[in-house]
């Protein structure tokens, strides 16, 4: 049967697109992996509904701050348990692009300058599609109104529609969650309120930097201060921190990070103010007042007592609020009681080596504080400990739960989803590696950075020079004595051979210089020097 030219060229340039344009791994064998992010990690549209048009209202950068403050700002309905924005005609939804990867990925897309700060889960979803992941056969994600609570009905009813969805498309796989942050929470009033529905669908859970005992520092400097989504020049390009302030206030989930009073932490977390004191006799006196976290409320409560915004003309009040607190209250005890089923298997990844808000100190002995509402205005010291910028280590740690490991890992709140030590570790618990014989509990990864070669003959001689260099990561801190001294350490290595009844001599000589550890991570160096004579 004769074959057109015409045939032939469509068929070239298929096979060229192929060639230029492969297709990517795909790995039957993996299991369903869902994604849950933390507050401020899902893209939100505001719906209006009098036309029915939506735009995206977080993240954006255009008309940013005025968008949020329309859109987002909302007031606590105690009666639902619902944040409801103070526009009635807005509802705010999570958009389901890309089996909900969009709403989780990248932020902003709009954003160019500065754009991996509006990244959430983009690397690690980038990484699982090279390991044979593929979206919306094996890898999902759970975008969620962040502003309501961790066990609030509605998100916990898309949970579930998701968790039954994702078991479906994966061909009745059960899955594993990977949660980031607060999202950890969220888990875990699901699998405590439904532990049937999570007993069905999920084979394992990854916690992520979950705050399990409460971010005190940063709920503190919140409550009284706001927060920046992003810190450095790129937070110019999102909405103030008042805006986000008055926001949060309002925001049950924000309340339900707060220390968890009945934890028994190492050194409780304190709210401390410099205040201007008479004495008996009448004499001034600076004093430092402690607060622990149950009485902290007491200073929240008269700090923000005349908060109001302005909304439409309206001045609306917007105080510490004591309901939104007893809501909080209710959502801490379903933590403290949440177990996790049976055949389900939990992991815990939190994160280590950074100075993290702990305490937080108001005013100084020459500038004590001497109005409480004037708190918003003043920069907080923080006293802090170990732990990933944003949730101390002890919190993150003590999960509660029957856990199969807890690995710590050297790294920022946010960063450590872009970490190649946790993708190590995942690549692992997700059985998408071949490696029957790593442990993340003693994990080193070691990257090579330098590798060098060369033989050259010269008069008889054969000279071959090697070098390497490798970086090692590790989960073990380097101690804190500083740089300057410590010393690396060297090792000289040589090796003779005498030609005897050979027909060669050769002599070997390398030098192993090992850096100290810095920040979980340790260089080493490596040069060798080969020579063999001919006899």
């Amino acid at each position: 049967m004769a074959v057109s030219l015409e045939d032939i060229l469509q068929s070239v340039e298929l096979w060229l697109k192929l060639i230029r344009k492969p297709q990517p791994y795909v790995d039957p064998n993996l299991d369903p992996v869902l994604l849950v992010p933390g507050v401020a990690g899902s893209v939100l549209h505001a719906v209006d509904g009098s036309n029915g048009n939506d735009e995206r209202v977080w993240v954006r950068i255009f008309g940013a701050d005025q968008k949020f403050r329309n859109k987002l700002w909302s007031r606590f309905d105690p009666a639902t348990g619902k944040t409801v924005s103070l526009d009635p005609q807005t509802n705010i939804v999570v958009p389901e692009d890309r089996y909900g990867l969009y709403a989780i990925d990248v932020l902003d897309p709009d954003m160019v300058i500065g754009r991996d700060c509006v990244y959430y889960f983009h690397d690690m979803i980038v990484e699982m599609i090279k390991w044979g992941f593929q979206e919306g056969k094996t890898l999902f994600g759970f975008g969620y109104d962040f502003r309501q609570s961790n066990r609030f009905q509605e998100t916990l009813e898309r949970l579930a529609a998701k968790l039954e969805s994702v078991y479906n498309a994966a061909g009745g796989k059960k899955m594993t969650i990977i949660s980031h942050s607060m999202g950890g929470l969220l888990v875990k009033c699901f699998m405590c309120l439904h532990s049937d529905i999570f007993a069905k669908y999920v084979k394992n859970w990854i916690a992520i930097a979950a705050p399990f005992q409460g971010a005190p520092g940063y709920v503190t400097s919140t409550f009284l201060n706001g927060m920046s989504f992003v810190d450095g020049w790129e937070q110019n390009f999102f909405i103030s921190k008042w805006s986000m302030h008055q926001l949060l206030i309002e925001c049950p989930s924000i309340y339900e990070l707060m220390a968890c009073p009945n934890f028994n932490w190492q050194h409780a977390p304190m709210l401390e103010i410099w205040r201007k004191k008479l004495d008996d006799c009448g004499d001034t006196r600076m004093i430092l007042e402690s607060y622990t976290p149950s009485e902290s409320v007491n200073i929240f409560s008269e700090a923000l007592s005349s908060n109001t915004v302005d909304y439409n003309g309206e001045s609306i009040p917007l105080p510490f609020n004591q309901e939104i607190l007893k809501w909080a209250h209710e959502t801490r005890k379903i933590l403290c009681s949440a177990k996790v089923p049976p055949g389900v298997k939990f992991y815990n990844i939190y994160g280590t080596n950074l100075e993290t808000p702990h305490s937080v100190c108001y005013g100084s002995e020459e500038m004590p504080v001497t109005d409480l509402q004037e708190l918003q205005f003043y920069l907080p010291d923080y006293v802090c400990v170990d732990g990933d910028g944003t949730v101390p280590t002890e919190s993150a740690e003590a999960d509660g739960l029957d856990a199969v490991a807890r690995v710590g890992v050297p790294g920022e709140h946010r960063g450590i989803l872009c970490d190649h030590h946790v993708f190590r570790i995942l690549k692992h618990w997700l059985n998408a590696d071949s490696d029957p014989y790593y442990n993340p509990l003693n994990d080193y990864v070691i990257l090579p950075t330098v590798f060098e070669m060369e033989r050259r003959h010269d008069k008889g001689m054969e000279v071959t020079s090697l070098k390497e260099e490798w970086e090692i990561i590790s989960n073990d801190a380097s101690d804190d004595q500083g740089e300057m001294t410590i010393m690396p350490s060297v090792s000289n290595i040589s090796v003779s051979q005498d030609g005897g009844y050979q027909s060669s001599r050769a002599e070997a000589c390398a030098t192993v210089i090992v850096h100290p550890q810095s920040q979980g991570k340790q260089q080493v160096e490596l040069n060798a020097l080969s020579v063999s004579v001919d006899a």
